[in-house]
């Protein structure tokens, strides 16, 4: 016995995860195209933008739990996840950088610390995975929330507060970078199963 896993193979590629990962690639360009016509100065267009990244965003939630709770985890959804991920996350950023809302150092920090993570999960995915540690989790909420606070039209008191959660973001998504390449580093240590 080679020791592979019995399951791989067995679950269908058609199923619940793999669809909502497919819905929040497909939610990518509806959310950009909502922000572009919001120009950042119609109100109705920026929440509708904000919404339609808040339900993107639930469903990489959904998508996981799913995998995990019900067996659902494929090949195809282990690559496609990180990159609707990443998809949906820098598009956001781009744009709101775009429309001088937030600094483009923020952006690039973010957006190079994510696609850097993402090369290194696939540089070591034969020996073995890079799962979300508990600060990759809190990065991703600080990160969602951050947006989230960018893209609503948030009266002028409450608008403030936005920098200070993407500084907590930025601050979080540069720390847990370094946990990540030293996880990495140690799985490619490891042989090949």
């Amino acid at each position: 016995m080679t020791g592979a896993d019995p399951t791989v193979g067995r679950v269908p590629l058609l199923n619940a995860a793999n669809v909502l990962t497919a819905v929040r690639l497909m939610l990518v360009p509806v959310f950009a195209a909502s922000v572009v016509a919001s120009d950042f100065t119609d109100a109705g267009w920026r929440m509708a933008a904000c919404l339609i990244f808040v339900v993107a965003s639930a469903t990489d939630l959904v998508d996981g739990w799913i995998a995990r709770r019900f067996a659902l985890v494929t090949s195809l959804g282990k690559v496609a996840d990180p990159i609707a991920d990443k998809a949906l996350t820098g598009a956001a950023l781009v744009l709101l950088s775009w429309y001088d809302r937030l600094p483009w150092w923020v952006t690039v920090v973010i957006l190079v610390r994510e696609l850097g993570i993402t090369a290194l999960r696939f540089w070591v995915i034969r020996r073995g995975v890079i799962a979300a540690s508990r600060g990759g989790k809190i990065k991703t909420a600080l990160q969602i929330l951050a947006i989230t606070w960018y893209l609503w039209p948030m009266p002028e008191p409450l608008a403030v507060v936005g920098p200070w959660i993407m500084g907590a973001a930025v601050v979080v998504t540069v720390l847990t970078g370094f946990d990540y390449i030293a996880q990495a580093l140690r799985l490619r240590r490891r042989p090949i199963p």
